[in-house]
C-alpha cells in the first residue's frame, strides 16, 4: 500500500499551493457579506480573535498530522487520524476529510463556473449599458438555466462542466500542475485584487449622484474599521466569526492534512503554516475588504450596503458598477474581478481533490490520472442536483451540512485526538520538529484547552440556538423553568424543516403552498445523497482496513 511519495517542487510552491487552498472565493465573496451583516468594526475584533485562538493553531494541528501521517505512508485523513489513535472511531471520524471535499466541491465548482461565465460575459460586453435590475434579472435567468452561451442552451451546465475538465485536468498531473497553478494563480489574484482595491481606496465621493448624494467610498472601510467593544458580549457575533474563519482557512476539511503529507518527514510545519495562514488573511482582510464594501458604498452610499449587502452582491451588483466606468474599463475591471474571483476559487477546489486521489491511491492502488477523474465524476453527478434544483435549496443544504456543519464536527474531533489522545506534548513535539520559528509556549495550552473548549462552544451553539438569538434570555428563561425555544437557525430545526414547514402551515397561494413542498422534498434528498456519499466513503475505508490487516498478517 505504501507507494512511491511524491513531493513539492519548491518551499514557494508548497506555501503558495497551501496558501491558494484557504484562499479561495469565500474571502472576497463571503467575508463582506459576514463583515456587513454583523455589524463591520463589531465583526471584526472577534474575527481576529478567532484567528489567532482557533484558525492558528488548527493550521499547526493540521500540519502537523499530515506530516506525521505522511511520514507513515498515509496521504488521506482516515489513516492520518488512524496513525495517531489507537481506536477504530478515529479513522472513520477521518471519512469527514474526503467527505467534505468532495461534497463542498460540488457546489463549489458550480460557483466557480458562474466566474468563468461572467469573465467571458465581460470580455464580451454583455452587461454593458444594462440596468442594475436586468443585471441582477440575468443572474437569475443563468441559475434558473434560462441563458445560453454562443447558442449553446444551459449554459449553466456548459460552464459547470468546462470548470469539471479544467479541476480534473490539473489533478491528473499531480501536485506538479497544482503548484504550477498555484505560482501562476495566487499572484494574478493578488495583482488583480490590489487593482480593484485602488480603485475603491481612490473613489471617495466622485461617484455620488442624484439619486444617492451621500455615497461616499470611505464611509464603507470606517464602518468595517471602527472597533465595537460591546461586540465581545454578543454570542451571535463570535460564532459568525468563527464559522468565518473556518470557511476561509479550509480547516477542518482534510485538504491541509493530504497536502502536507507530502513534505518530508522533518520540514518546517511552524512557519509554513503561519505563513500561509496571513498570506490568507492578508488576502481577505485587505484586499477582501477593499473591493466590493468601498466600491459599493462609493456609489450607492453605506445604508444601500447594510440594507442590501449579500452573496448575489458580486454577480448582481458589481457589473452595473463596473459600466459606470466606461466600456473599456468596465471590461477590463470585469475580467480582473471574476478572473480573481476564478483564480481564488481553482486554487481551493483542486486542495478539494487530494484527498479522494490520495486516499484511492494508497488503499487501492489507483494512479494519479484515474483518481482525479474518478473525482471529477463524483463531483459532477453530486453538483448536477445543484444546478437542476437550485431554486429549491439543494445547493444551500450541501453549503451548510457540508461545508459548515462537517467542518466543526471534523475540527473538533481532530483538536481531541491531537491534544488529548495523541497527546499535547507528542503534538507540541511535532509541530516544533524542524521549525524554523519559535512558537510561544502559550499556544501549547491554547491548542489544548482553548480551541477545543471554543470548537465545543460554537457546535453546542449551531446545535441549540435560542429563538432570536437571544442567549441571556434563553438562559434566565430555562432558569425560570420557562424552556428553550429554539431558533429556526439551530441544527435541530434544520434537520427537522422547521422553518419550510411553518411557512407551508401559513400560506394559502396553492402555487406557493407547491414550492415549499419541493422545497422541502429536495432538502430531504439532498440530505440522503450526502448521507450516502458518507456511508459510501466509511465503505471503502473499511475495506481499505481489512485489505491492510490481510496484508500486515501474511
Amino acid at each position: 500500500m505504501n507507494v512511491k511519495k511524491e513531493q513539492w517542487g519548491s518551499r514557494l510552491g508548497l506555501i503558495l499551493a497551501m496558501a491558494g487552498n484557504s484562499v479561495g472565493l469565500g474571502n472576497f465573496l463571503r467575508f463582506p457579506v459576514q463583515a456587513v451583516q454583523n455589524g463591520g468594526g463589531t465583526f471584526i475584533i472577534p474575527y481576529l480573535i478567532c484567528f489567532l485562538l482557533m484558525g492558528l493553531p488548527l493550521l499547526w494541528i493540521e500540519w502537523s498530522m499530515g506530516r506525521f501521517g505522511g511520514r507513515l505512508g498515509h496521504h488521506s485523513t482516515p489513516f492520518i487520524l488512524d496513525s495517531m489513535g489507537k481506536k477504530s472511531l478515529w479513522r472513520y471520524f477521518g471519512v469527514f476529510g474526503i467527505f467534505t471535499n468532495l461534497a463542498v466541491a460540488a457546489y463549489y465548482c458550480y460557483i466557480e463556473s458562474w466566474t468563468l461565465s461572467y469573465a467571458f460575459h465581460s470580455i464580451k460586453g454583455t452587461f454593458q449599458g444594462l440596468s442594475q435590475t436586468k443585471i441582477a434579472n440575468y443572474f437569475d435567468s443563468y441559475v434558473g438555466m434560462e441563458t445560453s452561451f454562443l447558442g449553446i442552451p444551459n449554459e449553466a451546465i456548459l460552464f459547470f462542466i468546462i470548470c469539471i475538465f479544467i479541476n480534473t485536468y490539473i489533478l491528473s498531473k499531480g501536485l506538479s500542475g497544482i503548484e504550477r497553478v498555484a505560482k501562476i494563480g495566487m499572484p494574478l489574484l493578488i495583482l488583480f485584487g490590489i487593482f480593484l482595491a485602488l480603485k475603491g481606496l481612490t473613489l471617495g465621493t466622485s461617484a455620488a449622484s442624484e439619486e444617492f448624494p451621500l455615497a461616499n467610498a470611505w464611509d464603507g472601510l470606517n464602518f468595517l474599521w471602527t472597533p465595537d467593544y460591546t461586540s465581545l458580549y454578543k454570542p451571535k457575533v463570535w460564532l459568525a466569526a468563527a464559522g468565518q474563519i473556518f470557511f476561509t482557512l479550509s480547516v477542518g476539511m482534510g485538504t491541509i492534512h493530504c497536502y502536507a503529507a507530502y513534505i518530508d518527514s522533518k520540514d518546517d510545519v511552524a512557519l509554513n503554516a503561519t505563513s500561509a495562514g496571513f498570506t490568507n488573511e492578508f488576502v481577505e482582510i485587505v484586499l477582501g475588504s477593499l473591493i466590493v464594501i468601498p466600491i459599493a458604498a462609493g456609489y450607492f452610499g453605506l445604508d444601500w450596503i447594510k440594507e442590501n449587502m449579500s452573496f448575489g452582491t458580486a454577480f448582481q451588483t458589481m457589473p452595473f458598477l463596473f459600466n459606470q466606468w466606461g466600456a473599456f474599463f468596465s471590461s477590463i475591471a470585469g475580467v480582473f474581478w471574476f478572473g480573481l474571483l476564478f483564480f481564488a476559487g481553482i486554487t481551493s477546489s483542486l486542495a478539494m481533490g487530494t484527498p479522494w486521489i490520495g486516499f484511492m491511491r494508497d488503499e487501492f492502488g489507483w494512479n494519479i490520472s484515474k483518481g482525479a477523474y474518478s473525482f471529477g465524476f463524483l463531483t459532477f453527478c453530486l453538483g448536477l442536483p445543484c444546478i437542476l434544483f437550485y431554486q429549491y435549496g439543494f445547493f444551500d443544504q450541501y453549503d451548510y451540512w457540508a461545508g459548515t456543519v462537517s467542518l466543526v464536527i471534523f475540527a473538533l474531533a481532530e483538536t481531541i485526538l491531537f491534544a488529548w489522545v495523541f497527546g499535547i506534548d507528542n503534538g507540541w513535539k511535532e509541530i516544533n520538529l524542524g521549525a524554523d520559528i519559535k512558537i510561544p509556549l502559550f499556544f501549547k495550552w491554547v491548542i489544548k484547552f482553548v480551541t477545543p473548549a471554543l470548537l465545543l462552544a460554537v457546535f453546542l451553539g449551531a446545535l441549540v440556538t435560542p429563538e432570536g438569538n437571544n442567549w441571556v434570555g434563553a438562559i434566565s428563561g430555562f432558569i425560570e423553568g420557562q424552556g428553550w425555544a429554539l431558533d429556526n437557525s439551530s441544527l435541530i430545526h434544520q434537520i427537522t424543516n422547521t422553518q419550510l414547514r411553518e411557512e407551508l402551515l401559513s400560506v394559502t397561494d396553492s402555487a406557493q403552498m407547491d414550492f415549499l413542498r419541493k422545497q422541502i422534498y429536495y432538502s430531504n434528498m439532498s440530505r440522503l445523497v450526502l448521507l450516502s456519499l458518507f456511508l459510501f466513503i466509511s465503505i471503502l475505508v473499511f475495506l481499505a482496513h481489512k485489505k491492510r490487516k490481510k496484508i500486515t498478517s501474511i
